[in-house]
């Protein structure tokens, strides 16, 4: 069966990889993202951080050898990796922490707080950001 699945996501795209890469990197960012802000206390730059970097070291590896199966070498990689893992970082929770008080404003009520809400929308745009600058930019 393993072997099957492996055959398998060998033929699809990238974008499906990439994707169920993200699913295991998300889990893992926003596992720590909300254990810090909601059971460490942490704040929410030290928290979305944090989580990040653990959901990018995560993604490094398996998206050059799995996603993308690409050669390109670490001392080349690694660097534009990162780049494109900041930019799309605080761009990212930047403008979703900006959108999610306005919003929370507007709506008049919280099923979940603004950071809480800024994290999941920031977790979207910061996914979509890092496909695009990774498979253009650092596994092309």
């Amino acid at each position: 069966m393993a072997e099957m699945l492996e055959a398998y996501l060998k033929r699809t795209n990238s974008i499906v990889r990439f994707l169920l890469v993200g699913i295991l990197n998300t889990l893992t960012g926003l596992s720590i993202m909300f254990f810090l802000l909601n059971g460490a206390g942490a704040s929410y730059w030290i928290s979305t951080f944090t989580g990040n970097t653990a959901g990018a070291t995560v993604s490094y590896f398996l998206n050059r050898n799995f996603t993308f199966q690409s050669e390109v070498n670490m001392q080349r990689g690694l660097p534009r990796f990162i780049a494109v893992i900041i930019i799309s970082y605080f761009s990212s929770y930047s403008l979703s922490r900006e959108l999610a008080f306005w919003a929370s404003g507007i709506v008049g009520f919280e099923i979940i707080s603004a950071e809480e809400l800024a994290m999941l929308l920031g977790t979207c745009l910061y996914t979509a950001a890092n496909y695009l600058g990774q498979k253009y930019f650092v596994f092309r």
